[in-house]
């Protein structure tokens, strides 16, 4: 049985008529559930036009192509992702909650958002530059919030600080993916946990800055 279309479209007749901004949303909701289960190179345009219920010549007034389709998907995930971990690091002082919510960004990333975590980080289109620049920048944007936080609360030069903050990220994200290929085995709570204490344990040998001596 077919799935039913994407909230916001009819199967009949013209498609509902929405405000710009509304409809675009309702597209790339309609493609993200298509890459997702199919990758890029299966998806076509028609498949993702007949999943939001409106004509193709809809779908390309809003997004000349393919390309230019998946791309607006990586930049609306990819930007949410570093947008998450920046609000953890500045809206948190205790570096070791900032540590558990680095965590839980990322648990939360590929736990949510209709497994947008596999356009980001299993893309079938990683060699393409266009998608390269985009996953490259999301791993810099994480890898540098961190870094900041770092070497604003340590003695730690910048370019130890960063290889800390790659291996956090690092941690993270191949933590959180295996918690969920393996089934969610762990409660989430207690995997967020667990990761932030083996990073925390890492971590909080550096002394904080005016504290060298302890």
């Amino acid at each position: 049985m077919a799935a039913a279309p994407t909230t916001g479209a009819q199967t009949t007749g013209r498609p509902v008529r929405l405000p710009r901004s509304a409809r675009r949303k309702q597209l790339l909701a309609a493609a993200q559930e298509v890459f997702v289960a199919q990758g890029y190179h299966a998806a076509a345009m028609d498949d993702i036009a007949e999943r939001a219920g409106v004509s193709k010549p809809v779908l390309y007034q809003h997004f000349p192509g393919k390309l230019e389709l998946y791309l607006a998907l990586l930049d609306v995930h990819c930007d949410a992702l570093v947008r998450r971990l920046q609000d953890a690091m500045a809206e948190l002082s205790d570096n070791k909650l900032r540590v558990e919510a680095a965590m839980q960004a990322y648990f939360d990333f590929v736990d949510g958002n209709g497994e947008a975590y596999r356009l980001v980080f299993e893309s079938d289109l990683r060699n393409d530059p266009a998608v390269r620049e985009r996953v490259d920048r999301v791993e810099q944007g994480c890898i540098a919030a961190i870094t900041q936080t770092i070497t604003s609360d340590t003695s730690i030069p910048r370019e130890r600080a960063e290889l800390l903050a790659v291996g956090l990220t690092g941690a993270a994200e191949i933590g959180a993916r295996y918690w969920l290929a393996s089934g969610q085995q762990v409660p989430k709570e207690e995997a967020v946990a667990l990761m932030a204490t083996l990073a925390w344990r890492g971590i909080s040998n550096f002394p904080l800055v005016g504290n060298e001596s302890s």
